[in-house]
């Protein structure tokens, strides 16, 4: 019991504090999962990264979900998904019932602090995992190359592109580097994994024909909400225009009601698919449930990464077990690492970092996480008020 609840404390302080999207929420989970509680090494951590990003879904909260599940089981993996996803989704629902109309210069500098808490997050994250996964020529070559190209190419289909020829160029340049294996995996059977896919394969067929046979009930919203979440590789924002596309033109809201949601799941932690928390309750019809609305899209936009996850984790597995794909999964760690560089770059420094401001504040962010070590809650404090003084001088 004392497990499970230091897996879920741990979740929702996570949930209450990631600012900054999913590339900067693994900066996070790196900092807490490996620096400061030891769950797990950082061979093991980048393999769980590197599987994720090969998945449809919310990359971090299937992280988020697969460290839980190492750690206390299948209880640990949901209470782990509950603690990271419950701040962000119960504070986006307020908002779709509340609807208020905040802004002004203020409010905008602490936006804009947070955004600057992400810097420094990454920038440590790619620092920490660089030094250990890149120690030769090698692996840093991978690196470097697969930070090339996502930063000249981009987009989502690239990152999984990078992966693969990653660990295509491990098994050719690192042949016979020894790398760590975990038991992340022992909670999940073949048995369960091909359960948990066959579950994703009957809801992604079936939930558009029940969908056709009871419109515009909650059956709908599940159905936008679960397609959304199965057909989308790269996380949040990539998955805001597959329901823009289903929402706004069915009448179900507005693009004025659709942005103002999006504005203000870019204020707070968390993941960034809670926003169908908001969209799922602004889009009940009269007479109907908000809260079930809202829980609805909100568990079926999450549904389809969870079940792929498990299904994904035996092939982790296989990999880790065979010295044979050593090479490849050190191919693999130097490629998760050229992306989160380049990641660090571009979105989160060019829309963060847009003046010398910004730099001090987002280099003096590094340097008090890196050297003295910092909590992240009292980052976001120093970056807020430095964001802010700023402004109003």
């Amino acid at each position: 019991m004392n497990k499970l609840w230091e897996t879920f404390s741990t979740s929702l302080r996570l949930g209450l504090t990631s600012f900054g999207g999913p590339i900067a929420h693994l900066g996070y989970f790196e900092r807490t999962y490996v620096k400061e509680k030891g769950w797990l090494t950082y061979e093991e951590y980048s393999h769980l990264v590197a599987l994720c990003q090969l998945l449809p879904g919310p990359t971090s909260s299937q992280v988020n979900f697969l460290v839980g599940l190492q750690r206390s089981g299948w209880t640990g993996a949901f209470s782990s998904w509950i603690g990271f996803t419950m701040p962000s989704a119960l504070i986006l629902y307020a908002f779709a019932t509340l609807v208020p109309k905040a802004h002004g210069p203020l409010l905008n500098a602490a936006l804009h602090g947070l955004k600057l808490v992400a810097v420094a997050i990454v920038a440590q994250a790619v620092w920490g995992m660089a030094t250990r996964l890149c120690p030769d020529r090698a692996r840093t070559g991978i690196a470097l190359a697969g930070m090339a190209l996502l930063l000249l190419y981009g987009g989502a289909f690239a990152q999984i592109a990078v992966i693969v020829i990653g660990a295509a160029a491990g098994v050719w340049f690192c042949h016979g580097v020894s790398q760590a294996s975990g038991n992340q995996s022992s909670a999940v059977s073949s048995r369960a994994a091909w359960a948990a896919f066959s579950i994703f394969g009957i809801l992604l067929l079936g939930l558009p024909v029940l969908a056709a046979f009871i419109p515009g009930g909650l059956v709908s919203i599940a159905d936008i909400s679960y397609r959304s979440g199965a057909l989308v590789f790269g996380g949040g924002h990539v998955v805001l225009p597959l329901l823009r596309d289903a929402m706004v033109p069915a009448g179900m809201m507005t693009d004025d009601v659709f942005l103002a949601g999006y504005g203000v799941a870019q204020a707070v932690p968390g993941p960034l698919f809670t926003l169908s928390a908001y969209l799922g309750a602004a889009a009940a019809p009269a007479g109907a449930s908000h809260a079930a609305w809202g829980a609805a899209a909100l568990l079926f936009i999450f549904l389809p990464g969870v079940l792929t996850a498990v299904a994904g984790v035996p092939l982790w597995r296989w990999l880790a077990g065979h010295p044979s794909a050593q090479g490849a999964l050190a191919g693999i760690n130097a490629s998760v690492v050229g992306l989160l560089g380049a990641a660090l770059y571009d979105p989160v420094w060019t829309t963060a970092v847009l003046g010398k401001g910004d730099v001090v504040i987002a280099v003096t962010g590094f340097f008090l996480m890196e050297k003295w070590k910092m909590p992240p809650l009292l980052l976001v404090v120093f970056c807020l008020a430095a964001s802010i003084a700023s402004k109003l001088l």
